[in-house]
C-alpha cells in the first residue's frame, strides 16, 4: 500500500471565514483515501494563501518529499499552487521521481507526459483566476474612490457600515478625536501626551491595543478627518461626513510642523519680553541680559537690560540698554492707552445687536462670491486632470498641484458652511472682544509680564521698537498710520482713541462698513 501525505489548505486565518472548507477537504479525502486504498502518513492543514511562495508547512513538505521521497493527496491543484514558483517545483520533483505520485478526487494526474502537461495546466489557470481576481479587486476599488468612498478600514472616529458599504461617523469615539486635534494645537501637548490622552479615552486600534506615539501623529495628519482621504498617492474628495473643520486641520498641522524642529536649549534663560520688541535704529531684536552689582559693603543686587543684539552687519548700532522696570512701565502705559472704556463698550455693544440682526443680505453676498471660486476651482481640477491624462503634466507634479487646489476647495467650501448655517456667529467672538478691551487696564497694572506680552502681541504684532530708551510703536507714535494698513480691531481701536476730541464720538464707533466681519 502507497503512503501518502494528505495536504489541506484555506486561503485565510480568520475564522469565520471559510469555515467549512478545512473540514469539507479532510473528509471528502479520508473517503476517497479508504475507496482507493491509500494509506495516509500524515495530514498536513495550512490557513495561508497561496498566491505567492513562502508557505511554512507545504515548503517543509517538498523539502522532506525531496530528501526522503513520498506523495501527496489534495482536494485540488490549485490547493498546492497558485503561483508559478511552486507549481514548477511540484512537476520538477514529478520529472525526477522523487514525487512519486498526486492524487485529486477531482483532477486526473499521473506521472506520465500527459498528466504533467494537464498539471501544468491546472496551475495556470489557478494562477490565472487569482491574477484576473486581482485586476477585478483593483478595478472596484478604483470605482469606490471615484464615488468618493475610501476602500478600505476606517480610521478611528469611523465606522465601516457593511449595509450600505459606506464609512460613517462614531459618534463616540469622533468627540474622543476632535477633543485631541483641540488639545494638540493649543501647544501645550506632546504626542506622547495626546496618546495618553486616547489611551485614557479608551480610544484603541483595531485589534485592541494603545495607539503609539507615531500612530498619534498619524491621526494628527490624516485629512481624512476633513472629508478628503489619500489613496495611490492621490488626495480624493470624500463623500464621508466630517469630523474636524478645516481650519482646525491646518492649525495641527502648523503644530506637528513647530514641534517637529530640534529643541535648541537658551544659553540663558529668556526674560518675558524677549521676541516681542525690534531696535529702532538698526531692526534687529531686542535680547535681555542679567547684571549683577557687587557692592563694597557685600551687597549683591541683580538686574535685567533690554538691548538691541547688535547682529546687524551693514549698520553699527548706537541704542543704550533699557531697565527692565522702566520697559516694562512704558509698555504697560502702551497697553492702558488702548483700553477701551466702559461707555464705548454699551455703545459697540449696542451697535452690533443691531447689525445683527441685519447681516444676512451681506452674507449671502459673500455666499456666492465663494460659490463661484469654487465653480473656477473644479474648472482649474478637470484641465489638471486632462493634462496629467495627456502625459502634459507629470504624475508628482499632477498629485502635489491637485492636494493644493482640493485643499483650497475645502476650506471655501467650510466658510460657506460657516456662512450657511452659522451667519450670525461673529457676534460673540465680538462680546468677547470688547470684555477682553475692556481688562487692559487690569492687565497692565498687574505683575505678570508675560500676560503683558501676550496682550502686546495681539494689539501691536511686530510694531513695537525700541529707541533712545523709549518704546514704541513702529508707525512713529501715529496711530493713524497703521489703521489704515491693519484691519484688526486692536488698530482700530487705537485709531479711535487717536481721534478722541477732534471728532464726536458717533462719527468715531460707527464706521461706514458697519461692525460685521467682512
Amino acid at each position: 500500500m502507497q503512503k501518502f501525505f494528505l495536504y489541506a489548505r484555506k486561503s485565510t486565518d480568520v475564522e469565520d471565514k471559510q469555515v467549512l472548507s478545512i473540514e469539507a477537504q479532510l473528509t471528502e479525502l479520508r473517503e476517497y483515501a479508504k475507496r482507493e486504498n491509500i494509506e495516509i502518513s500524515a495530514e498536513l492543514v495550512e490557513k495561508q494563501s497561496a498566491k505567492v511562495p513562502g508557505r511554512p508547512i507545504f515548503n517543509k513538505l517538498l523539502n522532506d518529499i525531496e530528501k526522503f521521497g513520498g506523495s501527496i493527496l489534495a482536494w485540488h491543484p490549485d490547493r498546492l499552487a497558485r503561483n508559478s514558483v511552486d507549481g514548477g517545483r511540484v512537476i520538477y520533483l514529478l520529472d525526477t521521481g522523487k514525487l512519486a505520485s498526486l492524487k485529486f478526487p477531482t483532477f486526473w494526474c499521473d506521472s506520465t507526459s500527459q498528466g504533467k502537461f494537464m498539471l501544468n495546466m491546472a496551475f495556470g489557470q489557478s494562477k490565472y483566476y487569482v491574477d484576473s481576481l486581482s485586476e477585478n479587486t483593483k478595478r472596484g476599488l478604483r470605482q469606490k474612490v471615484r464615488m468618493g468612498i475610501f476602500p478600505s478600514q476606517a480610521p478611528l472616529g469611523y465606522l465601516n457600515d457593511s449595509r450600505t458599504k459606506t464609512i460613517v461617523v462614531e459618534k463616540k469615539k469622533s468627540r474622543i478625536v476632535r477633543l485631541a486635534f483641540e488639545k494638540y494645537t493649543k501647544g501645550n501637548m506632546r504626542l506622547e501626551d495626546v496618546s495618553n490622552f486616547l489611551a485614557k479615552s479608551g480610544a484603541t486600534t483595531r485589534t485592541g491595543k494603545r495607539i503609539s506615539k507615531t500612530k498619534a501623529s498619524f491621526i494628527l495628519s490624516n485629512p481624512f478627518y476633513i472629508g478628503l482621504f489619500k489613496y495611490g498617492g492621490e488626495i480624493h474628495e470624500g463623500k464621508h461626513e466630517p469630523i474636524i473643520s478645516k481650519k482646525l486641520f491646518d492649525e495641527a498641522q502648523e503644530m506637528l510642523k513647530f514641534r517637529g524642529q530640534p529643541e535648541r536649549k537658551p544659553q540663558n534663560e529668556p526674560q518675558p519680553y524677549c521676541g516681542l520688541i525690534s531696535c529702532a535704529s538698526c531692526g534687529m531684536m531686542i535680547t535681555a541680559e542679567n547684571k549683577t552689582k557687587r557692592q563694597k559693603n557685600g551687597n549683591v543686587h541683580h538686574y535685567v537690560y533690554y538691548r538691541c543684539t547688535k547682529k546687524s552687519k551693514t549698520v553699527r548700532c548706537p541704542e543704550m540698554s533699557l531697565r527692565s522696570e522702566k520697559l516694562d512701565e512704558q509698555l504697560s502705559s502702551l497697553i492702558k492707552k488702548v483700553s477701551l472704556p466702559k461707555d464705548w463698550a454699551e455703545e459697540l455693544n449696542r451697535l452690533a445687536l443691531q447689525d445683527h440682526k441685519n447681516s444676512a443680505p451681506s452674507l449671502t453676498a459673500c455666499v456666492e462670491e465663494k460659490k463661484k471660486k469654487i465653480s473656477s476651482l473644479s474648472e482649474k481640477l478637470e484641465r489638471l486632470l486632462t493634462g496629467y491624462l495627456d502625459q502634459v503634466i507629470d504624475q508628482p507634479d499632477y498629485c502635489l498641484q491637485k492636494a493644493k487646489l482640493l485643499s483650497e476647495k475645502k476650506s471655501l467650501e467650510e466658510e460657506i458652511f460657516n456662512f450657511s448655517h452659522k451667519q450670525n456667529d461673529w457676534l460673540a467672538p465680538f462680546q468677547n472682544w470688547l470684555k477682553d478691551a475692556q481688562s487692559l487696564d487690569k492687565i497692565a497694572s498687574d505683575s505678570d509680564l508675560f500676560a503683558k506680552k501676550v496682550c502686546a502681541k495681539e494689539i501691536f504684532g511686530s510694531h513695537l521698537l525700541l529707541g533712545e530708551k523709549t518704546i514704541r510703536p513702529a508707525e512713529g507714535g501715529n496711530p493713524n498710520s497703521l489703521a489704515k494698513t491693519d484691519e484688526t480691531a486692536w488698530a482700530c481701536l487705537r485709531h479711535a482713541h487717536s481721534l478722541v476730541g477732534s471728532q464726536p464720538l458717533s462719527s468715531i464707533l460707527v464706521p461706514r462698513e458697519g461692525l460685521e466681519p467682512s
